[in-house]
């Protein structure tokens, strides 16, 4: 209960009861509201400066078990891509090797992804590197996951025509080399017949009779079948597929039509002296993938361990080559 005032009147001489005018009652009012705004605004701050309201709590406990299972994902991405990797691993160093197949590039499997503006959605919150980052891991295990299916479906397909491979592979010696008296020169620098110089020998020479049959160490496909090739005179191409080719030289006679399809064994010509030779003798080549390789690696068809022990030793002497 408001308490009454009374004010002295000199005039009258008495004490009278103070009567307050409408806007003084009304100023009187609006200083309580204006003070109990204030508090009422202090009081507030201070509630959600220094103290959670019960949502504010409850939604700083999902953002801790967010966190958690981001950090829980990304240390499973992480296990994936380890096993990923070795799964890679095998891919690229025995299952292709085993059909030979070229190894995936690193810079196939592990590519980014282009375009600044793929994670854009992501940014402006309070956690979006961590977002962002996760979301990157994961679109860069995906695509290495799909490379990697995609390769299994090569290495499969190799699977079902590893008869074809085996078949297309140079396998056995060219010519009938029971004896294994006619390995000439092998495969390395060796000295020139006609410039007595070293010169680097790509391929293995086998000394014959003229009219000796060549026969075709591999299936493939004649793709060269001339004389226009320096130096190897009339001679041979056999386009194997996997990347394999083998040149045969020096022939007396072709036998083999560009474009024939052959069977490994099948004649293709005899032996001979032409192009630069300084005997009858057939130049023999392996070619993967354009680079001309060691022949005496290919003659697992033919020879037991200990001839090609014996192969081995005579293909590694420095003697002089017939081309």
């Amino acid at each position: 209960m408001s308490k009454v005032k009374f004010y002295f009147n000199t005039k009258s001489l008495k004490y009278e009861r103070v009567q307050l005018k409408l806007w003084d009652r009304l100023k009187r009012f609006l200083s309580y509201v204006a003070s109990g705004l204030v508090f009422a605004t202090v009081t507030i701050w201070i509630a959600y400066t220094y103290f959670d309201s019960p949502k504010e709590k409850q939604l700083k406990r999902e953002i801790v078990q967010l966190r958690d299972q981001y950090d829980y994902l990304n240390e499973k991405m992480s296990q994936m891509n380890v096993v990923l990797e070795d799964i890679q691993n095998r891919d690229d160093n025995i299952y292709r090797v085993i059909f030979e197949a070229e190894p995936i590039p690193d810079n196939i499997r592990k590519a980014g992804f282009g375009g600044v503006d793929r994670y854009r959605q992501l940014e402006g919150y309070s956690n979006s590197d961590l977002l962002i980052e996760t979301t990157k891991k994961f679109d860069q295990l995906a695509k290495r996951m799909y490379i990697q299916s995609k390769s299994f479906d090569d290495v499969a397909n190799l699977a079902k025509n590893k008869a074809v491979l085996l078949a297309s592979i140079p396998a056995i010696q060219p010519i009938a080399n029971k004896d294994l008296r006619r390995m000439a020169s092998g495969y390395g620098f060796r000295t020139h017949p006609i410039y007595k110089t070293e010169h680097f020998h790509s391929g293995i020479d086998f000394s014959a009779n003229v009219g000796t049959e060549i026969y075709a160490t591999g299936d493939g496909v004649v793709e060269r079948a001339d004389d226009l090739a320096q130096g190897y005179g009339n001679h041979v191409v056999i386009n194997h597929g996997y990347g394999y080719e083998t040149l045969y030289g020096h022939m007396s006679k072709i036998i083999a039509r560009v474009g024939q399809h052959v069977k490994r064994g099948d004649i293709i010509g005899l032996v001979g002296s032409t192009g630069m030779s300084t005997a009858p003798h057939l130049h023999y080549e392996v070619i993967k993938n354009q680079n001309k390789i060691n022949p005496i690696n290919f003659f697992f068809n033919d020879l037991s361990a200990d001839e090609y022990a014996q192969m081995l030793d005579l293909s590694s002497k420095s003697n002089q080559s017939f081309d």
